[in-house]
C-alpha cells in the first residue's frame, strides 16, 4: 500500500517521536533532546537520543536512526503499512483507502501550489499601488519591511475577482479554487468570487513552512467580521493549526518555553521585541489538538492573556479543554496582562522587560482552576461550600493521567482545607508593658516606647513540647528563624503561612505566629516572645531555641533574607523529593523493571544528600 507523503506528515506531526519512543525507552530531557539507554542493545551508559524537533531518534551504540514509523517495524516486526495504520488510529487520522491514496497525492500538490501562488499574488498586491491603505495601517503598527517579507504579508484586492482571475491565468481549475478555499462558491452563489477582499492577508503554513490557508484582517472599519479566516479544507483544519508554529519551532525547542498570544499581530509584535517563540490559535479558543501540538513545542506553554474579563473568559475556557488531558510534566501556565493590555499595546507603552516579568509571574493552571472556580460564587455556609468541592472534584477527576489526578486531588483538598478550616476560639492576649528601653550615649534621659495591645486566634489548648522524631530539625530550624528574626513576617508572611509542616505541632505553632503577627502588625522578637508565652507555648519555645541558638546572630538583615529563603527552597525542593520517592515506589511496585529500581535508588541518594546537608 502506498501512503501519500502529505499523509504521513500529518501523522509525524500529530505524535512526537518521544511519546511514540518513551513507550518502551526511559528518556530524560537534554537539553533540546532526550537520551536513554539504546533499545538496540544492553548498556548501561545512555547513547539514544530523540529529537522531536527534526522527528528521528539516533542510537550512537548500533548506528541505528529512523522516525515513528522506522521504531515501530524495528522493534515490534511491524510491516510498515501497519506500523502506519496504527499511528493514524492514534493520531485520530483516517487513512484514504489505496485507490484514494494517489488521487489524495495529487489533490494536495495541487492546493499547495495554489495557496502558494495566492500567497505571492497577496505579496504583489501588498507592494503595489493598490496595497497603500494596508501598508498604511502596518506602518501604523509598527510593523517592518523586514517583519513584512519574514510573515509573508500581503493584501487583498477589493475587487471580487482579482485572485480568481490571477489563479485562472496561472492555470489553475475553478473547481481547485474553491476546494483551497479561496473563492467563496455554492449553490445559491451564480459566479464563485474571491474570499478575501480589501483585507490585509496573513499566509497560515503547516510545520513544514508550506502556506496551506489564510488570514484576513479588514481594513475599513465597516467590514464584518473584523478577522476572517479560510475555511476547513483538504490541507487546512483551523483547530489543529497554530499561526507561526513552523517558524517558532526552533525557538520554543531552544528556550524550552512556547508563548501563545490570540492574534496575528500579537505574534508579530512578539517577534520584533525578542520573542520569537510565539504562536496564536486562529481566532477561537484552544482546542486539545492545539494542546497537543503546543506540548510537542514545551512542556507548560505560557498563554498570554488581557487581563480584562475577555482575557478571563478565554483563559477559564483554555483550562476546562487542557485539564481532562494534562500529563506529568505538561501543563499550561497563564500569563494576565496589566490594566487590559494585550502583547502588541504592552509592549509598545511599556517595552519587552515589563511583559518578561509578567510572563515570568505566570500562574499555574491548578491557581487558575481554583480561582476560576472560587469566583463563581459566594461559599458562605456548608451547603455551597460543598456544591464547591462537588465542583472542583467533578473537574479534577476528569484527569485522564492517574498521577496527575492524584496530585490535583491533593492539592484542592489542601486548598479547601486551607480556606474553610472552622477558626479556633479567640483568647485575648494580656496587653502589653510598658517597657523602658536605653537612648544615645549622650546624657539623655532613656526614651518610651509603647508596645501594642494585641488579640489573636489562639487553639484551645497552647502547643505542647515534642518528641525529638517529630520535630525535624530542618522545619525547626525554619520556625527558629523567624522567631528570632520576625521582622521576616513583614515580607515573608504568605510563603511562612504557606509552608506545609510534616510535624503538626510545628504547623500549629506557625499558625499562632502568623495569627499574633496579623493581630499586632510590625512585632519584635520580645514581643513574640512574650505573647507565645501567654499563651502556653514556652517550653515548645525553648525547645525550638535550642536548635536555633545561633542564628544569625550578627548577621545583617540582607544575609539573614537570603539565608532564610535559601532555607525555604530547600524545604520545598525536599517535599517535591518526597513525593518523587512516592510516585517511585508505585512505579517499581506496579513494574519491577531495572530502570524502576534505579530511579528509585537514584532519588533516595538525593534525598539523602539534601538531608545531611540541612
Amino acid at each position: 500500500m502506498r501512503f501519500p507523503a502529505s499523509l504521513l506528515d500529518e501523522i509525524r506531526d500529530a505524535l512526537p517521536v518521544s511519546t511514540v519512543v518513551g513507550r518502551r525507552v526511559k528518556l530524560r530531557r537534554q537539553g533540546r533532546e532526550y537520551v536513554g539507554l539504546s533499545p538496540f542493545k544492553l548498556e548501561k551508559t545512555p547513547s539514544f537520543t530523540v529529537n522531536d524537533d527534526k522527528g528521528f531518534y539516533h542510537c550512537f551504540a548500533t548506528g541505528e536512526h529512523g522516525d515513528i514509523f522506522d521504531f515501530l517495524t524495528k522493534m515490534e516486526g511491524l510491516s510498515f503499512p501497519e506500523a502506519v495504520e496504527r499511528l493514524a488510529a492514534e493520531a485520530d487520522i483516517d487513512l484514504p483507502k489505496p485507490a484514494q491514496a494517489e488521487a489524495r497525492e495529487a489533490e494536495s500538490l495541487c492546493l499547495r501550489k495554489l495557496a502558494e501562488a495566492a500567497c505571492v499574488f497577496f505579496q504583489a498586491a501588498l507592494r503595489s499601488g493598490i496595497g497603500a491603505d494596508a501598508r498604511a495601517y502596518l506602518e501604523r503598527r509598527g510593523v517592518t519591511l523586514t517583519e513584512i517579507d519574514s510573515f509573508r504579508l500581503g493584501y487583498a484586492p477589493a475587487e471580487r475577482h482579482a485572485l480568481k482571475e490571477h489563479l485562472a491565468a496561472k492555470g489553475f481549475a475553478l473547481a481547485d479554487m474553491i476546494a483551497a478555499g479561496t473563492l467563496v462558491a455554492g449553490e445559491d452563489i451564480p459566479i464563485a468570487y474571491d474570499r478575501f477582499r480589501g483585507r490585509l492577508v496573513f499566509p497560515i503554513t503547516d510545520m513544514q513552512g508550506r502556506v496551506i490557508a489564510f488570514g484576513g484582517r479588514a481594513l475599513d472599519a465597516g467590514q464584518q467580521p473584523k478577522y476572517l479566516n479560510s475555511p476547513d479544507t483538504p490541507l487546512f483544519h483551523k483547530g489543529k493549526v497554530l499561526f507561526n508554529a513552523a517558524a517558532a519551532r526552533a525557538a520554543a525547542h531552544q528556550r524550552g518555553a512556547i508563548i501563545v498570544a490570540e492574534g496575528y499581530m500579537d505574534v508579530i509584535a512578539l517577534a520584533r521585541a525578542g520573542f520569537p517563540n510565539a504562536v496564536a490559535p486562529l481566532g477561537t479558543a484552544l482546542t486539545p489538538e492545539q494542546i497537543g501540538q503546543l506540548w510537542r513545542l514545551a512542556p507548560e506553554p505560557v498563554l498570554c492573556f488581557d487581563g480584562d474579563a475577555a482575557g478571563q473568559k478565554a483563559a477559564h475556557r483554555a483550562v476546562e479543554t487542557a485539564l481532562p488531558l494534562l500529563q506529568p510534566g505538561r501543563s499550561l501556565a497563564f500569563a494576565f496582562l496589566p490594566d487590559g493590555l494585550d502583547p502588541d499595546d504592552m509592549l509598545r507603552q511599556r517595552g519587552p522587560r515589563a511583559l518578561a516579568m509578567s510572563l515570568a509571574e505566570a500562574r499555574p493552571l491548578v491557581d487558575v482552576l481554583w480561582a476560576k472556580e472560587c469566583a463563581a460564587d459566594t461559599w458562605d455556609t456548608p451547603e455551597r461550600r460543598a456544591q464547591l468541592e462537588t465542583r472542583l472534584f467533578a473537574l479534577v477527576n476528569g484527569i485522564a493521567d492517574r498521577t496527575v489526578r492524584a496530585h490535583y486531588g491533593q492539592a484542592i483538598r489542601r486548598r479547601l482545607a486551607e480556606t474553610f478550616a472552622p477558626r479556633r476560639t479567640p483568647r485575648a492576649v494580656p496587653a502589653m508593658r510598658t517597657a523602658s528601653f536605653p537612648g544615645p550615649h549622650d546624657g539623655r534621659q532613656p526614651y518610651q516606647r509603647q508596645r501594642r495591645s494585641s488579640s489573636c486566634s489562639i487553639p484551645a489548648s497552647p502547643p505542647q513540647p515534642l518528641p525529638a522524631s517529630a520535630m525535624p530539625r530542618p522545619e525547626a530550624l525554619l520556625l527558629a528563624t523567624v522567631l528570632r528574626h520576625p521582622w521576616l513576617l513583614d515580607s515573608e508572611v504568605e510563603a511562612i503561612a504557606a509552608i506545609t509542616f510534616e510535624s503538626p505541632g510545628l504547623g500549629e505553632l506557625r499558625d499562632w505566629i502568623v495569627g499574633i503577627a496579623a493581630e499586632s502588625g510590625q512585632i519584635d522578637r520580645e514581643e513574640l516572645r512574650l505573647a507565645l508565652e501567654a499563651a502556653g507555648a514556652a517550653d515548645l519555645l525553648a525547645q525550638i531555641g535550642s536548635v536555633g541558638r545561633r542564628l544569625g546572630a550578627d548577621a545583617s538583615r540582607e544575609d539573614m533574607l537570603a539565608e532564610w529563603r535559601h532555607r525555604l527552597a530547600m524545604h520545598l525542593r525536599n517535599g517535591a523529593l518526597k513525593r518523587e520517592l512516592e510516585d517511585a515506589a508505585a512505579t517499581l511496585a506496579g513494574e519491577f523493571t531495572e530502570a524502576n529500581i534505579q530511579r528509585l535508588r537514584a532519588l533516595r541518594a538525593q534525598m539523602w544528600r539534601t538531608t545531611a546537608g540541612a
